[in-house]
């Protein structure tokens, strides 16, 4: 669906963001020991030099969650009684129930706040961030923190070469405030369709196919992806979404000062940024050193390129993930760091 309402007298704007990647670096050279295959095939294909583990035992993504949001409070100086509404965009939540979001609510002591978890694999936290804008927009919220971030290593298994040298782990978060000028989130367009569930999922764990000795012994409870199938749908949507949100806002490649792309593949990123007609310079990345973290991978990248971020730059942020999911959002950057 698309935004294409009139321009709300509400806007909602990114005023600032925290992040947290655990310290355990996973090497591709590491991999070469894990698996059958090579440094050199994986950064080739991929892009990916490194990626980071969660390797606490019994922590899952609420302790990076908690870490990225005591960090953004304290930037902005901000006391956790002050936020209204959390939204965390994740697919591994520390439990079916209750929601990520409410644990974290309550590790760091957002007691004023409710919230929910958002599914949406890869593109979560662009759902996430539109989502969360309509409570700025209508006035009902002054404070929304959106968090994106996954413990990927969960749900990896890492025998299989085809997925296991991709994903990482991550988590970073931004909060949502009432924009004091024109600047703020202006566009979103996300999409879904569902029959690509076939070629990217989690087979059992879910209502449909419960934990049981015969899904565990099957390796069930592992990412699956058919990854020929994935690259072919994501060059195509994730390129077009983004071009689709330029040309209805009126903007041409040299409007663009960054493009915030999701982290899975560089050369899906590359076919995104030569389908928009962007510079190489104007795309973020940092898949080198994180892989893909899911729906940490956005966030991440605002958080590390915050310094670099001028008040007004026009941002396209762009995912696709399983299920299928994609978007694209257009927001112009609210602050000088």
């Amino acid at each position: 669906m698309s935004n294409t309402q009139s321009q709300p007298s509400i806007r909602a704007a990114i005023t600032g963001t925290g992040f947290y990647v655990p310290d355990y670096v996973l090497t591709n050279k590491e991999l070469e020991t894990m698996v059958d295959t090579t440094e050199e095939w994986i950064t080739s294909r991929t892009g990916i030099l490194e990626r980071r583990i969660l390797k606490e035992p019994g922590q899952g993504i609420t302790f990076m969650a908690e870490r990225a949001v005591k960090q953004l409070l304290e930037k902005k100086n901000l006391s956790p009684l002050d936020i209204d509404l959390v939204i965390f965009s994740t697919i591994t939540g520390d439990m079916i129930f209750p929601a990520s979001a409410n644990i974290v609510c309550d590790k760091v002591g957002m007691k004023n706040a409710w919230g929910f978890d958002l599914a949406a694999a890869c593109s979560g936290f662009l759902y996430g961030l539109s989502t969360g804008s309509q409570f700025i927009q209508t006035g009902k919220y002054k404070k929304v923190i959106v968090i994106g971030g996954d413990k990927m290593s969960s749900i990896i298994d890492y025998t299989d070469r085809a997925t296991c040298i991709i994903f990482g782990d991550g988590c970073a978060a931004v909060l949502l405030e009432p924009s004091e000028d024109e600047n703020g989130l202006i566009d979103f367009e996300l999409h879904s369709d569902g029959s690509g569930r076939q070629y990217l999922h989690q087979k059992a764990g879910g209502s449909a196919l419960p934990p049981s000795h015969e899904t565990i012994d099957a390796r069930q409870h592992y990412v699956y992806q058919e990854g020929q199938a994935v690259y072919k749908f994501a060059v195509t949507n994730m390129a077009e979404v983004s071009v689709s949100v330029m040309e209805r806002n009126h903007l041409v490649a040299d409007d663009i000062d960054w493009l915030v792309p999701h982290q899975a593949n560089k050369r899906i990123i590359d076919s995104t940024r030569d389908r928009m007609g962007l510079d190489p310079a104007k795309v973020m990345m940092n898949i080198e050193h994180y892989g893909n973290t899911t729906n940490g991978t956005i966030p991440l990248l605002l958080a590390e390129y915050e310094p670099r971020l001028k008040k007004g730059d026009n941002l396209i942020l762009s995912a696709f993930g399983g299920g299928f999911t994609w978007g694209a959002i257009y927001l112009k950057w609210a602050y000088n760091s």
